[in-house]
């Protein structure tokens, strides 16, 4: 992972969840199973023997010949997938709690252990909470950048006490190319930068209004004016927005 702050915090976590397995019977920490990991290696194949016939094999067809006919594929985990109905949604052992009950309505795949779906929502929180105490603005910058997926979900269900910093990235701007009505007046932060980072602002025709480079890994601040409509960023993570939700 490419902000050090987001591995350190997966390190933690991944230690926090292999010394916390199993589930309790108020519905704390649902056990999930873990996933077996599939053998690397196919079958061998035998090499020439030295009774192998001279005549040689007739060629092989082109493969573009006869294309293969893939198979039907396992259904995706996705949002757009069947849903398990939420009076269905049970553990393996022990319970839900109502708060818990209340996040995985309508969001655990038909098949799937809904309490690998309430993990992944508990493991989001963590990191948050594990960023925070670090670095505030690296906590914001992750979820602009989507760097912790579906955090605004895990947030709202699970850790309403981090919505702060879900409305502070929805004024953000990630690392990319921003423009018309996207772009919003004022001034900004960059959080937790590498030592690459630049940016460029153009209005009207493609003229350049501002740039600059910074290679000291160090927050910089830009001012984005009125006049902008293009907001160009690389190698900066994430920009915030200065004051209280921009």
């Amino acid at each position: 992972m490419r902000n050090p702050f987001l591995a350190c915090a997966a390190v933690v976590l991944t230690a926090a969840v292999l010394a916390a397995c199993g589930s309790s019977a108020d519905g704390n920490d649902p056990e999930a199973a873990g996933a077996q990991r599939p053998a690397a290696s196919g079958p061998s194949v035998p090499g020439p023997s030295a009774t192998t016939p001279t005549t040689p094999a007739p060629p092989a067809a082109p493969a573009t010949e006869e294309p293969a006919v893939p198979g039907p594929s396992a259904p995706a985990a996705t949002a757009e997938g069947p849903k398990t109905p939420s009076d269905e949604i049970t553990p393996a052992t022990g319970t839900f709690t109502e708060k818990q009950k209340e996040y995985l309505e309508d969001r655990v795949p038909k098949g799937m252990d809904p309490a690998a779906v309430l993990q992944t929502g508990q493991e989001t929180c963590d990191k948050l909470r594990y960023l925070v105490k670090a670095d505030r603005d690296t906590a914001v910058g992750a979820i602009a950048t989507q760097e912790i997926p579906d955090a605004p979900a895990a947030v709202a269900g699970l850790c309403p006490q981090h919505q702060d910093l879900v409305d502070e990235a929805a004024y953000a701007y990630a690392d990319g190319t921003h423009t018309g009505k996207t772009l919003r007046p004022g001034v900004y932060r960059s959080a937790s930068p590498t030592t690459s980072c630049s940016w460029q602002i153009t209005g009207a025709g493609g003229k350049e209004l501002a740039s600059g480079t910074s290679d000291t890994g160090k927050s910089r601040k830009i001012t984005i004016p009125k006049s902008a409509r293009t907001f160009t960023s690389a190698g900066c993570y994430a920009w915030l927005a200065e004051g209280a939700k921009g």
